[in-house]
């Protein structure tokens, strides 16, 4: 029986593609096939948002009618391939993949990963991240409006405290700005960082932002600060989200009237063929934490300490209680 494969060239390198009839996109009708041409499309681009950072492969094996399977030990499959071992919380490690070539991003597709899920670290470096992640989630019912709103306040709290935004759209129902930094901070430092520019954001913008960690106590637009805490991820730039929406990096004159469905992957290539990579020089804008953490020094200094981490973490020193304020009241 003949396999049921393919080979496509990237950079020219030849990436070998299983089944690439496989429907991923039911709906829609897109195969992996049509995932891995996307990625051909953006492969600059999409490498950018990844190369030498330890990824997780987040694999839909069912198409986006199933559930991913988070696979943080890749297999061994490519004498190229690169690997880094990095340390949970848990205390446990694995040797995550380390794209660093145009075919390690479709080879990522071919293992049917849909969006790429990058840590916030060169492999050089595990323990300092050199990127701060603001991933700004609306809670159900607020309109995409008021994240576009925050994002705009984001861009001016970074810049009046050294650094440079750039934003994309998360493919799903937000925004993610991403911001460089010199890897000279802890996991737990640039954490706080991000908890003390969703703060700033808060007062700013009282009635649209948030950093409650508890669902219960939010209103507006959550600022995710965990999401800078050590082995979260967030899809990079230039992934398909099971939404069909693509994380399309932006110029900050598109954020007022952006909307996460004007990026069909489909559709895709012609944006970036007329577009570029919008990404392009986000390696050479690295900023510095300082103006964040003293920041953060003011609210602790004002009685503002820490926040809920997530819950699979260490009880953290100086974190408040974790429990949900309505089973607390009850207790």
């Amino acid at each position: 029986m003949a396999r049921d494969e393919t080979h496509v060239t990237v950079d020219g390198v030849e990436v070998r593609i299983s089944s690439p009839s496989k429907p991923m996109f039911p709906d829609q009708g897109w195969t992996k096939l049509d995932l891995v041409t996307h990625y051909l499309a953006c492969w600059e681009g999409a490498l950018r948002g990844v190369a030498g950072r330890p990824t997780v492969l987040k694999r839909w094996n069912d198409g986006v009618t199933g559930d991913p399977v988070f696979q943080k030990r890749a297999p061994h499959t490519d004498p190229a391939h690169e690997f880094a071992t990095v340390h949970f919380p848990s205390g446990r490690s694995a040797a995550l993949f380390v794209p660093r070539r145009g075919a390690d991003v479709v080879w990522l597709a071919h293992q049917n990963c849909i969006d790429l899920n990058p840590w916030p670290v060169r492999a050089e470096d595990l323990d300092h991240p050199d990127e701060l992640r603001i991933d700004l989630d609306p809670t159900p019912g607020v309109p995409f409006a008021e994240v576009r709103t925050v994002a705009l306040e984001v861009r001016a709290v970074l810049e009046e405290h050294g650094l440079v935004g750039w934003p994309k759209t998360s493919g799903n129902r937000g925004i993610h700005v991403y911001a460089r930094i010199e890897p000279a901070w802890s996991f737990t430092e640039v954490r706080r960082a991000a908890l003390a520019l969703g703060r700033e954001v808060e007062r700013r913008l009282p009635d649209r932002a948030t950093t409650a960690w508890w669902k219960e106590e939010r209103h507006g637009v959550f600022l995710d600060y965990n999401q800078n805490a050590r082995d979260r991820t967030v899809a990079s730039a230039y992934s398909v989200r099971q939404t069909g929406f693509v994380s399309a990096p932006l110029t900050w004159d598109e954020v007022p009237d952006v909307d996460p469905a004007d990026f069909p992957m489909d559709t895709f290539a012609d944006r970036y063929a007329a577009r570029g990579d919008l990404s392009e020089g986000i390696d050479d804008a690295i900023g510095r934490l300082d103006g964040l953490r003293d920041l953060a020094r003011q609210d602790e200094e004002g009685g503002l300490g820490d926040a809920p981490w997530p819950p699979h973490f260490p009880k953290q020193e100086g974190e408040p209680t974790r429990a949900q304020p309505s089973r607390r009241r009850r207790d």
